[in-house]
């Protein structure tokens, strides 16, 4: 459930300290009364909340983690300026599964802990993902918009079973993803450099296999280390015309001019994307364009998910600040 253990410098407390939460699922309501907090209280920290329901900035997170010894975290950047500011944080405890937004060098050079709750949000994320995959192939976000502008023409969609789905990153995304799609009729192909061993039904390829073959791609994985977008032209001119782009993984995954190059020939018909670089996003000629279908970054937003994601962070943070 957690990620890999950063060594921790040994900063213990007389009593318990203080906890940032900052995620906005949580901070959305009181803090102080929620009832998924209700193990940090327990244990007698008292809880700082971070803005109401937003993403704090960061000159508020400097002020914020001045006392600090814990965090639960949400998706807000945490560079090692925020990080030089919180001398007695020991631990990070995310409330999602990946931690791209926290400066990890800069945590393990200060002994501070990074933990995620992994896994937690799949299914949410998932289901999003095969929501964008269909509303796609069927056209239903143009549809509805034409009629609601009083025009009426029908566009001929695609089945499931009629297509091939590529899947980049197959961790526990991805493979909820491919186990609805497989159940639909639908083909499946995957690409995980992690991940060595074909699961029933599902064939592992490379990258290039997989766009070459794929009439749907969906992305499930960070992006590369080094910042370069991981689909650009080269990728996207190996697709079928005619495909469909999913992203609710992370918005560097796509290089945007690339997309809309594959707009104009005709290889895409649809890039649904969920995650952006920043929130609200800056509407680019990608993002604004009629066949790119937006959505608020949701993927993990439902009762369950938020509920799994923060239950699995405190239980993270109270293990790393005990030392268990």
């Amino acid at each position: 459930m957690s990620s890999p253990a950063w060594p921790l410098v040994p900063r213990v407390s007389a009593v318990p300290g203080k906890i940032l939460v900052t995620p906005r699922s949580l901070t959305a309501e009181n803090v102080a009364t929620h009832p998924l907090l209700e193990p940090l209280r327990a244990a007698g920290y008292e809880i700082v909340a971070g803005p109401a329901g937003r993403q704090p900035e960061p000159a508020e997170l400097r002020e914020l983690v001045a006392d600090i010894e814990g965090w639960v975290a949400g998706v807000e950047p945490i560079d090692a300026e925020t990080l030089a500011a919180a001398p007695h944080l020991r631990v990070i405890s995310r409330n999602g599964a990946g931690a791209d937004a926290i400066d990890l060098a800069a945590a393990s050079a200060r002994g501070i802990r990074v933990e995620t709750a992994r896994g937690a949000n799949a299914r949410g994320v998932a289901e999003l993902a095969l929501g964008l995959i269909l509303g796609s192939l069927r056209q239903i976000p143009a549809a509805n918009s034409l009629l609601h502008d009083g025009g009426w023409a029908r566009a001929r969609g695609r089945e499931v079973a009629e297509v091939t789905v590529g899947i980049v990153g197959f961790g526990a995304i991805g493979r909820h993803v491919a186990s609805t799609i497989l159940q639909l009729g639908g083909r499946v192909v995957a690409y995980d450099p992690f991940v060595t061993e074909d699961t029933e039904g599902v064939e592992l390829v490379n990258l290039p296999t997989l766009f070459r073959e794929s009439n749907v791609v969906t992305l499930h994985a960070p992006p590369p280390a080094d910042g370069t977008p991981l689909v650009g032209r080269d990728l996207l001119a190996l697709m079928p015309a005619g495909s469909v782009l999913i992203n609710t993984a992370r918005s560097a995954l796509v290089d945007h001019a690339a997309v809309l190059d594959a707009y104009a020939d005709g290889t895409l018909i649809s890039y649904a994307v969920d995650a952006f670089a920043t929130e609200p996003p800056e509407l680019d000629a990608t993002l604004s364009h009629p066949h790119t279908l937006l959505t608020p970054h949701i993927g993990a937003f439902t009762g369950a998910s938020t509920q799994r994601a923060a239950e699995a962070a405190v239980e993270n943070l109270l293990a790393a600040l005990t030392n268990q």
